[in-house]
């Protein structure tokens, strides 16, 4: 058995020696160490070796398979080197590197991440909701009446069973009051959808980014120097910034807030730029009916809320003139914000 161990051994140390591909790398190993290989075999005769031979027999076969797996790793090794030399022989190491093409974050990306850096430095954290909605989230809970424009068909998007696509992320406002007790003060960046005709200003799909905070002893002036804080961090400490009386089926008061802005080569006017107001108690009455408790009574409680898109303020920040040009994905366009 040991003669035969060392005829095995020295075959395959030849054999192995004598390869030049991986094909007949896998072939030898296959003939000597798989199932019905020569050293395979050579161990299933262990139960035939006399009892005081075993121990000198089973030392030499594990030496003998450890040697075979080490010639052939090594033989693998060196193949590998050899093709690795060969695909680069071609090549002029000393010819420049070719330059990749660097991507960047779409304009939209930029503007989302410097406004909620700048909200989250006042306090704010995310909120998200689903952009499939129910009515009440999306229209009920917030004080909006039956007859309202947005709850026609001709301007939200509705499925058969009843659900919509938000027409706004106040819905995440309502979503959150009814899972966490006051303090709150929140964000809720996210897709918008209308049927709107597309055109220069307006998609039917979009983007927004709402604020709520409700706390003991909100007041509009809290509204207001958020607000202008906001604004000013965004397009400049000089921007002026005002409020306009407005309505809101959720808030009351209600205001449209402009900014004052110039384009280059242009003379300065007021923009619209948002939508905001102090939360109405008949959404506070809403939530407290969902969460069956009085935890956002409006009688202990009051707070703001305030909207503004995304898109919009991409336009004004960058220059845009044509809302289109954010979906159309042409590079020419993008490469520019890279």
């Amino acid at each position: 058995m040991l003669k035969e161990l060392d005829t095995i051994l020295t075959d395959a140390l030849a054999a192995i020696e004598a390869i030049a591909d991986d094909s007949a790398l896998e072939e030898a190993r296959v003939g000597f160490l798989g199932k019905k290989g020569r050293l395979t075999v050579a161990g299933a005769g262990m139960k035939d070796v006399p009892k005081e031979d075993k121990k000198a027999v089973g030392q030499k076969l594990n030496e003998v398979r450890t040697a075979i797996t080490s010639a052939l790793e090594e033989k693998k090794a060196g193949l590998v080197a050899a093709q690795d030399a060969a695909a680069f022989a071609s090549i002029d190491a000393t010819l420049p590197g070719r330059p990749l093409p660097q991507g960047g974050l779409h304009p939209l990306t930029h503007v989302l991440d410097e406004a909620v850096s700048v909200l989250r430095r006042m306090g704010f954290a995310i909120a998200e909701g689903p952009e499939i909605e129910t009515e009440w989230h999306c229209f009920d809970a917030l004080n909006t009446p039956e007859d309202h424009p947005a709850r026609n068909e001709r301007d939200t998007f509705y499925f058969e069973n009843g659900k919509l696509l938000r027409t706004h992320t106040s819905s995440v406002q309502i979503r959150t009051m009814e899972k966490v007790e006051p303090p709150v003060r929140i964000i809720a960046p996210g897709s918008a959808f209308r049927r709107d005709e597309i055109d220069a200003t307006h998609l039917s799909a979009f983007h927004q980014l709402e604020g709520l905070y409700v706390d003991k002893g909100v007041t509009l002036a809290d509204l207001k120097g958020t607000l202008e804080f906001f604004f000013r961090e965004i397009f400049g400490s000089k921007t002026e910034v005002r409020f306009r009386p407005h309505f809101f089926p959720f808030t009351e008061p209600s205001f449209e807030v402009d900014l004052k802005l110039q384009a280059t080569g242009k003379a300065a006017k007021w923009i619209e730029i948002a939508g905001c107001g102090m939360v109405d108690p008949a959404v506070f009455d809403s939530v407290n009916e969902a969460r069956k408790d009085d935890a956002y009574s409006p009688e202990k409680i009051s707070g703001f809320a305030f909207g503004m898109g995304l898109d919009r303020l991409a336009m004004i920040m960058y220059g845009i003139p044509d809302l289109r040009l954010l979906i159309e994905n042409d590079v020419r366009f993008l490469k520019q914000f890279v």
